[in-house]
């Protein structure tokens, strides 16, 4: 079955990177007249190395337009966007340039739905930045530095090497920026506290192999209320294990707190 089709489209950040993006229209129930799948907006932000040309992406982006219009693109750094990845730092200008980009195509109502790196970009954002009307993190970390899983220890070696970022470069397009963060960005864990009164959903597998439930649970009680936690039973890690099932009820809960 085909996907949606999707409308390309380069969005600027307010510092000045150009970012590589796509509008895919509300489909099915959303766009049969029902006005409030017309208004929702969900802005799509991917996992470190991904991209929103994936097959995986494109998929996620196809069943969550059955609840409303969606915006995916690529982080800084990925892809076709320009600048290099700060790995979770300056991308909430990123999701901010989707999230205004959403507004002006007249969706009022705008949910953020983060994977991995994306999911912790997703609640900083909402935390820094604002106006979004829900947030979803979807098996994000909960804190910096992360090293106790063996998929986390390469990551940090793409991240921290020369050699690292030079393979990163070569095998997923993804150009990271050398200088280490300074100041340090605020976690988010500590970011969940200030996303309220938006809701934040949490959502994590008990088979993730970067990070384990430990970070679903404090990313979670970080939160101030309105907040939900789903632990799912032998799911793996963000875009790549989520079934159509799952985003599926992940759409159907923005559109629950949208009603």
């Amino acid at each position: 079955m085909p996907f949606a089709p999707h409308f390309p489209v380069m969005l600027r950040t307010e510092d000045g990177v150009r970012i590589d993006a796509a509008h895919t229209a509300p489909t099915g129930a959303a766009a049969a007249g029902q006005e409030i799948g017309q208004e929702i907006g969900i802005v799509v932000a991917h996992g470190f190395t991904g991209s929103w040309r994936e097959r995986t992406a494109r998929r996620i982006v196809h069943v969550l337009s059955e609840t409303g219009g969606v915006v995916a693109f690529d982080f800084r750094g990925h892809g076709r966007s320009g600048g290099r990845s700060t790995v979770g730092d300056l991308e909430i200008l990123d999701v901010d340039a989707a999230v205004r980009h959403a507004r002006v195509i007249g969706y009022r109502r705008i949910a953020v739905v983060g994977f991995s790196m994306g999911a912790a970009v997703a609640v900083r954002h909402a935390a820094l930045r604002g106006g979004v009307d829900a947030v979803v993190a979807v098996s994000g970390p909960a804190r910096w530095y992360y090293r106790g899983t063996r998929p986390m220890r390469q990551v940090h070696w793409a991240i921290e090497r020369p050699v690292g970022r030079w393979a990163a470069r070569m095998a997923k397009r993804t150009r990271i920026s050398s200088g280490r963060w300074d100041p340090l960005p605020m976690p988010p864990h500590e970011a969940a506290a200030l996303i309220s009164p938006v809701p934040l959903l949490v959502v994590h597998g008990d088979a993730d192999a970067f990070f384990p439930l430990d970070h679903a649970h404090q990313l979670h009680e970080g939160a101030r209320e309105p907040k939900e936690l789903w632990i799912e039973p032998g799911f793996g890690h963000a875009e790549s294990a989520a079934t159509p099932e799952l985003i599926r009820r992940i759409g159907k809960w923005i559109s629950s707190n949208f009603s």
